[in-house]
């Protein structure tokens, strides 16, 4: 971390801090609020046959041709914003897995949405599911779990990642059983085995409906700068991302990895917790098509609407 911290510039952009370092690109609104951002596109290069890139009508193109004749194509605008990310089979057809270029008609002002906690109908530990304790069917459940309340619209990537009230309309895995060190974001050989049931759960729910997204978040305790923590929280769900695709085949495409440094401490600590230095899984494809929840039955003897 220090690496990187010696090579991260900062300037002064229109009121907000902006900090570069390598790989990553984090934001301080004046408000206190903050982001990162990176390129997720290395994720896609494991394994990959070719590499070609493409510029068309201000758009970048990058196509990365695996040995089956698989294309993963990432467009980005100018900015270098995600726009789309489409599979294309080895016979032209064409699946598009994430359209952050859509705005819904609904959506005011930037990519922040304020929404009201979601109404629970299940088990608390069925929402939130500690993975080190959850059988094998408990975790495939909640990557197939619907939406806990009532979704409006539908929502970008980016309304996503950057909207807390939307990710918990979703259900979430902890990785509990696996914890980082103290300022390092490499998952120790001798607990990458413990994601195998994650991995399973995930290789089955993208083959059921090879659209499915997941988001891989990351997370600090609340030792050390803001920064670094962003920083150090986005390298943990990259980490976690990258090798559930290279050891066990998990397709890199239905995954995207954000991080958020120590703004969701699940242990209410200011000093080193290892339970704050986690990595969580939540499945987001709901989110990106607007999807609704499936709503409980009513309770005993009182009869549904007509």
């Amino acid at each position: 971390m220090e690496d990187f911290r010696g090579a991260r510039q900062e300037s002064d952009q229109g009121g907000r801090k902006v900090f570069t370092e390598p790989g990553r690109v984090i934001v301080v609104d004046p408000s206190g609020q903050s982001f990162i951002r990176h390129n997720e596109e290395d994720r896609f290069r494991f394994g990959a046959r070719d590499i070609q890139t493409q510029v068309v009508g201000g758009e970048t193109r990058t196509i990365v041709i695996r040995p089956d004749g698989t294309q993963i194509i990432t467009v980005v605008g100018r900015d270098g914003q995600l726009l789309r990310r489409i599979r294309r089979d080895e016979r032209g057809r064409e699946i598009i897995i994430i359209d952050n270029s859509y705005r819904d008609p609904r959506a005011v002002g930037g990519f922040y949405v304020d929404l009201p906690p979601p109404v629970l109908r299940i088990p608390y530990d069925r929402y939130i599911v500690d993975a080190e304790d959850a059988p094998p069917d408990l975790i495939y459940e909640t990557m197939e779990a619907p939406p806990v309340d009532r979704i409006e619209r539908r929502y970008s990537l980016d309304e996503i990642r950057y909207s807390p009230s939307v990710r918990q309309l979703m259900p979430s895995i902890d990785l509990n059983s696996i914890n980082f060190e103290t300022g390092s974001w490499e998952i120790p050989s001798d607990q990458a085995a413990k994601l195998q049931s994650i991995a399973d759960g995930l290789n089955r729910a993208i083959q059921r409906n090879p659209r499915e997204v997941f988001l891989i978040e990351g997370h600090t305790d609340a030792v050390g700068s803001d920064v670094d923590n962003l920083s150090l929280s986005d390298r943990r769900a990259e980490s976690a991302a990258a090798l559930l695709t290279q050891q066990f085949g998990v397709p890199a495409e239905n995954l995207t990895s954000q991080g958020y440094g120590s703004q969701y401490l699940k242990e209410q600590t200011s000093g080193p917790s290892r339970i704050n230095r986690r990595v969580t899984i939540r499945r987001i494809t709901p989110l990106l098509n607007g999807g609704t929840a499936s709503l409980p039955p009513p309770p005993p003897g009182i009869a549904p609407p007509r």
